[in-house]
C-alpha cells in the first residue's frame, strides 16, 4: 500500500486549551514515529477557536524536538499572509534544527475569515494572485545561489523541499509548471479531486526536486474496534465541520450518538460530501475504503487527517491504521 502520513490541526477540544492540544500533538507525532508514518504536518488557521495550529514554524520546532526520525512539515504555510523571506528563514531556522527532516508545503488561501486576514497582512501588499511569484522568491531564497541581493539567514543552500497544496486546479497547474510534488485537500474540498490530479500528471515538467509526478492526498480516517465505535467517535469532527460550514466555527466538540439523524438534509449533504473522502469503521471497513480510493485516485501517498474528542482514542485510530497498511488488521 501507498505511504501514509498524518495532518495535525492541533485540535482543541470543549472544555480543554491550546497548552492541553500541543502535548497532545507531541504524543500523536512521536506515536506516528513508532508506527511508521511518512511525515507528519501542521496547517497553519487562523482565528479558529478550534485549531491550535496558528503559529505553524514555532509548534513545528516542539515537535522536532521531541521526534528524532518522522518528516515534520507545514501543511501548509498560507503563503499570502507571510514575507518569502520570513519563511524562508523560518523553514531555514527548521532545517539547520532537524537536518533532512524537514517539509515546507504552500498554499495560497489565507486560513482564515477576510476580517483576520486583514489583521494578518498589515501594511504587507502581498495577495493571493501573487502566490507563484512568492513561490519562486522563496525557493529561491533557500537555492545555493539565489538570484536576489538579500540572503535568508539561515535558508541559502538548505533546499527545504517545497510542496503546493490546493483544493482546486490552480494548484495543480502551478505544481505541474515548477515539477513540485503536489498534496490536494480531499479531505474537506473534495469537489475538484480528480480533474485536479489529472492536470497536474498531464501538465507535469521534472524539475531538480522531482523527477515525476507525486500526488499525495488529503484523506479522512476514523477507526475503532467496531464500526458503530468509529462513527460515534467521527461525530465529533462531523459536528465541527458542520459548524464551520455553517459560519459557526468552535472547539471540537464531544462526540453524540446518531449524529446524521439529528441534523436536517443541507448538513447531511454537506458531510455525504467530504465523507467521499474517509473511512469510518473497524480496521477491515477501513481497509475496503482507502484500497477504494487509492484506485480511484491513484494516489502516490495518504495525508490522514483524524480530529477526535478523545486523545486516547485518536491515538488509537492512528495504531489501527498502521496495521491496516502493514497487513496485519
Amino acid at each position: 500500500m501507498v505511504p501514509f502520513s498524518i495532518l495535525d490541526l492541533s485540535p482543541v477540544c470543549e472544555g480543554s486549551d491550546a497548552a492541553q492540544s500541543f502535548r497532545n500533538s507531541l504524543a500523536l507525532a512521536q506515536h506516528a514515529e513508532k508506527l511508521g508514518y511518512t511525515r507528519y504536518w501542521l496547517a497553519e488557521h487562523h482565528g479558529m477557536p478550534g485549531i491550535a495550529s496558528a503559529a505553524t514554524s514555532t509548534l513545528l520546532a516542539y515537535i522536532g524536538a521531541g521526534t528524532s526520525t518522522i518528516r515534520i512539515g507545514a501543511g501548509g504555510v498560507m503563503l499570502p499572509n507571510h514575507s518569502p523571506l520570513v519563511i524562508a528563514e523560518q523553514f531555514g531556522t527548521l532545517e539547520s534544527l532537524y537536518p533532512g527532516r524537514i517539509d515546507l508545503g504552500l498554499g495560497r488561501a489565507p486560513g482564515s475569515d477576510q476580517r483576520t486576514a486583514q489583521a494578518l497582512r498589515r501594511n504587507l501588499s502581498s495577495d493571493s494572485d501573487q502566490f507563484p511569484q512568492d513561490v519562486i522568491e522563496l525557493m529561491d531564497f533557500m537555492s545555493p545561489e539565489p538570484r536576489q541581493p538579500v540572503r535568508a539567514v539561515p535558508g541559502r543552500g538548505l533546499q527545504v523541499p517545497v510542496w503546493i497544496l490546493g483544493s482546486s486546479t490552480f494548484g495543480a497547474q502551478l505544481a505541474a509548471h515548477l515539477g513540485l510534488p503536489y498534496a490536494f485537500a480531499s479531505h474537506f474540498a473534495p469537489q475538484q479531486l480528480m480533474q485536479a490530479i489529472q492536470i497536474y500528471r498531464d501538465t507535469f515538467k521534472p524539475s531538480a526536486q522531482l523527477q515525476k509526478p507525486h500526488v499525495m492526498l488529503g484523506f479522512n480516517v476514523f477507526a475503532a474496534d467496531t464500526d458503530a465505535q468509529a462513527e460515534y467517535l467521527a461525530s465529533s469532527w462531523q459536528q465541527a465541520f458542520v459548524n464551520l460550514r455553517s459560519g459557526r466555527p468552535g472547539k471540537l466538540p464531544p462526540p453524540v450518538d446518531n449524529y446524521r439523524q439529528r441534523v436536517g438534509p443541507a448538513e447531511n449533504a454537506l458531510l455525504d460530501s467530504v465523507l467521499s473522502c474517509a473511512a469510518v469503521g473497524a480496521p477491515e471497513t477501513v481497509r475496503t475504503g482507502i484500497e477504494a480510493f487509492i484506485a480511484r485516485t491513484g494516489a502516490d501517498e495518504l495525508m490522514i487527517a483524524s480530529s477526535m474528542f478523545d486523545t486516547g482514542a485518536r491515538l488509537r485510530s492512528y495504531e489501527l491504521l498502521a496495521g491496516v497498511r502493514e497487513g496485519t488488521h
